[in-house]
This record gives C-alpha cells, structure tokens and sequence, in this order.
C-alpha cells in the first residue's frame, strides 16, 4: 500500500506541474497577443492546442543530442566543432561577441560555463579541387563542400535543462508570430474587401443614376450600361460571399483565438527540425561511399521556418561554453581608456 501511495503521489505532483506548465504557456501566449483574453473561455480553448504544441516540443528536444563543449581545444577533437568552425581561433569569437552571453555572465558571476544554442547558416557548395583517384592525384576533380558562416549566439541558459525549457518557449512565441501573422492577413483581407464594395456601390449608383437620367434618350446605347449594372451587381454578390466567409466584425475576437488554435494543433507545419548526415574529411569535403581517405560521419540538426518568405533554413547545435574562454570587446570607454 506504502508502495502505490508513493506512486499516486508521485503521478499527482508530475501532473500538478504539466498543468503548470500549460497554464504559464497560456499566458505567454495571450501575452503576446492580449486581445485573445477577450474571447470567451480563451484560456479552456487554448489548452488542447498548447497540449499538442508541447508534446511536439519534447519529441524535439528528446531528438537533440547533449551539448557539445565549444572551445579551441574541442576544435581538434570533437569532428563537429571542427567542421563548424575553419580554425581553433574562430571558435569562441561568436561567443565572445555575443550580447546573451555578456548578459549572462554579468548576472551569474559564480557560474563556470553556460549552456547556449550556436546558430548558423549552412551552405552546400560544389567545386573544383584536388582530390586522389587510386594511385593518381587530379587537380580538377568535382567536390561537394559544406560551409558554415553567419554564426550566432542568442539563447542560454545556466544548464541544458534550462536551455531546453527556453529553446520550447521560443519556439512558442515563434508559433505565436505565425498565428499573429495569419490573424493580420485575415483582417487585411476583410479591410480590402470592405473598400472594394464601397467603391463598387458607388460606381453602381452613377451608373443607375446616369441611366435614370438619359434613358429615353440613349436607346440601345443604354443596354450595354444595363450590362454594366448587372455586372457590377454580380461583383458586390461575390464581395459578400467572400466577406461572409470571413465572419462578422463583432465575431473577430472569436476567430483570431480559432487561428491561434489552428497553430499551434499543428505546430509542425510552421516549425520544424530536419537532420541531414555528410560523410565529411577534415577540409569539410563530402566524402563519397567507396572513397578511402580518412572522414568522419557528422549528423547536423536544421531548423526551417517553411512560412517564412525565404523558408529560412539555419544549422545549430547545443554548446557548452567556458567563462575561462569568455573575452567580450572592450566597450567604447574602455578602449578610449585604453588609448589614453
């Protein structure tokens, strides 16, 4: 019996934090967008859709590998920071530069290290260059190259699970964005189509009024005004077809929370982490099955923004960096005191 009361207990307080966790989401999320708490039970409407955002999440993070030491000396062991990085002395420059990590430190002077997500972009490039085939060296032999450039440092956290919790909440707030997003282009759409019928309206009563007044006179000229009339009649039909579809003004509160929902029940269709593998020498060149030169098989982690206007695609990796390695830049004063 001691057993399964240690059970239940245990059960009660892991589904007492969950419901913490959801309700903290929650209010992230309206927080961001404060004309959600307007809508009527938004709070009972929004938990299902965060519940299937947060699963997505922990699939996600369980899918990461553990944070990989970032430092010169991790240059000429770990193969991944080695193909991250063209030299040992690159390695800590993003880091040193970096605004979290300069924050962070400032607030944590006791801690030792700091758990960060290196960002970067990823390029696959192919060229000419000097390669061996059997016994003979070619200088003219086509190459794949990967290439990493644009490296930042934006997102840590005082240990990997801190990090974790972070990396799940921005990707919120990314969902978020998407949903906010959707909300203004549904609003514009209605701003457009409410001006497009006033205009129509208005070219519709010159023209009744126009062929009020020469009726009698024009004959079969008035016909094709008749003509005209009709088919702006039939235009306001569809305007109104297509501003029904959208709702009702007084129910816009309602359907920017259905958006938001509809976000975040498919969090995976704005947001999402795809994994490509390269056989890769120390030169960052794609090492072909069946070639023999020494290589090693690197697995990279690609997040993708598909929304996003160029389906922004970025490399990164979980780090851990060293306050022994930190050396941010000197601010102004100090290198104006410097030069004194």
């Amino acid at each position: 019996m001691g057993l399964l009361s240690r059970w239940l207990t245990k059960r009660t307080a892991a589904e007492e934090g969950d419901d913490q966790q959801m309700k903290e989401i929650v209010e992230r999320i309206v927080g961001l967008c404060p004309s959600l708490r307007l809508a009527r039970n938004y709070a009972s409407r929004l938990r299902p859709a965060v519940q299937q955002t947060t699963a997505y999440l922990d699939r996600l993070a369980d899918e990461v590998p553990p944070a990989r030491e970032a430092s010169a000396a991790a240059w000429a062991t770990d193969p991944h920071i080695h193909a991250f990085f063209a030299t040992p002395d690159d390695v800590c420059a993003p880091f040193n530069r970096s605004q979290a990590l300069n924050a962070f430190f400032s607030d944590h002077p006791l801690a030792d290290e700091v758990f960060a997500v290196l960002g970067m972009a990823i390029a696959e490039r192919n060229v000419f260059g000097v390669g061996q085939q059997g016994e003979t060296t070619h200088t003219d032999l086509a190459q794949t190259t990967i290439n990493f450039s644009d490296h930042q440092v934006r997102v840590c956290g005082e240990s990997e699970a801190a990090l974790r919790r972070e990396i799940r909440l921005r990707i919120v707030d990314q969902l978020v964005l998407e949903g906010l997003g959707k909300i203004e282009a549904d609003t514009s759409r209605q701003d457009e189509l409410q001006r497009e019928k006033a205009l129509l309206k208005t070219r519709l009563a010159i023209l009744e009024r126009q062929g009020a007044g020469v009726r009698s006179l024009l004959g079969s000229d008035a016909s094709s005004n008749y003509a005209e009339v009709a088919k702006l009649q039939a235009q306001i039909e569809e305007n109104d077809q297509a501003l029904a579809k959208l709702g009702l003004r007084t129910e816009a509160l309602e359907r920017q929370l259905d958006v938001m929902c509809g976000v975040l029940q498919a969090p995976d269709a704005h947001f999402y982490v795809r994994r490509n593998t390269y056989r890769l020498d120390r030169m960052n060149v794609v090492v072909e099955p069946g070639e023999t030169r020494p290589a090693h098989e690197i697995e990279f982690r690609l997040a993708r923004l598909p929304a996003s206007p160029d389906a922004m695609l970025r490399c990164f990796s979980t780090v851990r960096f060293r306050r022994a390695d930190f050396t941010p830049p000197l601010s102004d004063l100090a290198q104006a005191h410097r030069l004194i």
